[in-house]
């Protein structure tokens, strides 16, 4: 009897080791919480297939691309990793991501439900290699308190660029009465073009990009209007602060309540909730060819070195469903991908009590953020000449002129 008790006993533990002898890798960007939130995902994943287990890390930004790099030329790299789209192409066009394509062609049912445009930027004549985890569309943030002080009405649906540029200039205060502003109307990050810039050449009838055709397109009439526009706000009006200004309290103006408006995406919510701002969101402003905003998002990828691409497909799989979209929608940094998480209480009804229905509403004249190889060059290359008009180094024509030259030679050498 004790014989049989032992044997079904090493039986049993045999068994259970054999369930748990698959453990993949999944890692991310983000902050502590964002792991935690992943982590929680992993486990309920795990709870459906315990013979996998997923063993999460996340770091910074810079650490995290840094450390990917390092990993993948070692032939090491994670199962599963966190994929800005805009890099997408240059990690795909190198071979080291594993085409999804033959399990979504098993599967066509794991896409149903997905918003079609966070899947534009992932689509290659070959397939799928990686798939949207979230999307962030670029709103217009406000101070309640700020606006309230001031007596001045909240953004509607119905403003204009030059609606924003009046009212910014109305809270732009010397506060103290020191002779120093210390309150500005508006603040923007405008290196990159996803939080501001993009939408306003959009706006205002330009383009930014033709890939296909390897040109830079910002040095058009109605880009330079845009340009113009931002540069008067900027610098002739004064009702954005100077890089100088803003360092003298952060890196985000309305982070830093120094700013009454400020644009950005959904990863701005728990920041700012947690700074205690009194916030609400409103549709970016109409320009002289309508409203445009962008949209854009990070994603899931497996290695094509995986050793394990079926367990890993399970988990991207998982993640992309409703479990895995619920949980990122309670931790309030993005949108989910599912029209159905979109919906539900997980997201509308999330702790920081703003118009969160507005992100969603926003696809409806958002376009994709420009998706191609190369894409870092070329972002440093425009960035670069356009901060010459910032400090005043340049005019617009010139500055764009630059800022062309140098997109175009980045998109010619990517397409080496």
């Amino acid at each position: 009897m004790r014989l049989f008790a032992t044997t079904a006993m090493t039986l049993a533990l045999t068994a259970s080791a054999a369930l748990a002898e698959t453990e993949i890798t999944f890692q991310l960007w983000g902050s502590p919480e964002e792991g935690e939130v992943w982590t929680r995902v992993a486990d309920a994943f795990h709870a459906e297939h315990p013979d996998i287990t997923v063993k999460v890390e996340v770091a910074d930004w810079d650490s995290y691309w840094e450390k990917l790099r390092v990993l993948v030329s070692g032939g090491t790299p994670p199962d599963v990793f966190a994929m800005d789209a805009p890099l997408y192409p240059d990690w795909q066009s190198r071979g080291a991501l594993l085409n999804l394509q033959p399990y979504l062609d098993a599967d066509p049912s794991a896409l149903e439900g997905v918003f079609p445009v966070t899947l534009e930027a992932y689509k290659t004549p070959e397939g799928y290699f990686g798939l949207p985890r979230d999307f962030q569309t670029i709103v217009l943030y406000y101070n309640k308190a700020m606006f309230d002080a001031a007596g001045v009405a909240y953004p509607t649906a119905d403003w204009t660029w030059d609606d924003l540029r009046a009212t910014a200039k109305q809270l732009t205060l010397d506060k103290d009465g020191d002779g120093t502003t210390d309150q500005w109307g508006f603040w923007a990050e405008v290196y990159d073009q996803e939080p501001f810039w993009g939408s306003v050449v959009w706006s205002f009838g330009g383009d930014i990009i033709d890939v296909a055709a390897g040109k830079t397109l910002i040095d058009s009439p109605e880009a330079a209007a845009a340009f113009e526009f931002i540069r008067a706000m900027w610098l002739d009006d004064k009702s954005m602060p100077t890089t100088s200004q803003l360092a003298q309290y952060g890196y985000d103006g309305f982070l830093s309540g120094i700013a009454a408006m400020g644009v950005s995406g959904h990863w701005s919510v728990p920041e700012y909730a947690a700074a205690g701002i009194n916030f609400d969101v409103a549709p970016l402003p109409q320009g002289p060819a309508g409203r445009a905003t962008g949209v854009n998002s990070a994603g899931f990828v497996i290695s094509s070195a995986t050793k394990n691409p079926d367990a890993a497909w399970a988990f991207v799989k998982f993640a992309t469903g409703e479990v895995g979209q619920s949980e990122l929608a309670k931790l309030g940094f993005a949108v989910p991908i599912r029209e159905s998480v979109a919906a539900s209480d997980a997201y509308l009804k999330q702790a920081t009590p703003i118009n969160q229905q507005l992100f969603v509403d926003a696809l409806a004249y958002a376009r994709p953020k420009p998706v191609f190889r190369g894409y870092e060059d070329w972002a440093g290359a425009v960035g670069d000449a356009l901060t010459t008009i910032w400090e005043e180094e340049a005019e617009i024509a010139d500055a764009l002129a630059e800022a062309v030259a140098g997109g175009d030679e980045a998109l010619a050498k990517a397409a080496e």
